[in-house]
């Protein structure tokens, strides 16, 4: 068995052998699409995953930064100008988008921030 996320058009993202948070399915070995996974090049596969991660990473550094400056931990100002043009940037698109509040799961409770 393999678990697997897709993207918004369905196609395969990212596939482990082990539940992983944010997998949205399961697929058995011999399921087509995990044939056609694991036949692609390794490192293209890797990179690939690679390349998901930071996509994630960027969202949850945006939050903790946002939720370091709501907690008055840091100032945006304490940040490089570049960086501080980028966040504010972002937080106006995503403020223009409805705010895309639910992209990361939380868990109740977690004790985390």
């Amino acid at each position: 068995m393999f678990y697997v996320h897709r993207d918004e058009r369905g196609k395969l993202q990212q596939v482990q052998a082990a539940p992983y948070e944010g997998h949205t399915e399961e697929l058995p070995a011999d399921h087509a699409e995990i044939q056609e996974w694991f036949s692609v090049d390794p490192l293209q596969n890797g990179l690939k995953q690679l390349k998901q991660s930071d996509l994630d990473m960027i969202r949850v550094l945006e939050d903790l930064i946002e939720v370091l400056t709501s907690k008055g931990v840091i100032r945006l100002t304490d940040l490089p100008p570049g960086a501080q043009a980028k966040l504010t940037q972002r937080k106006k698109t995503r403020k223009a988008l409805g705010g895309l509040t639910d992209l990361i799961e939380e868990e109740a409770d977690s004790g985390l921030i």
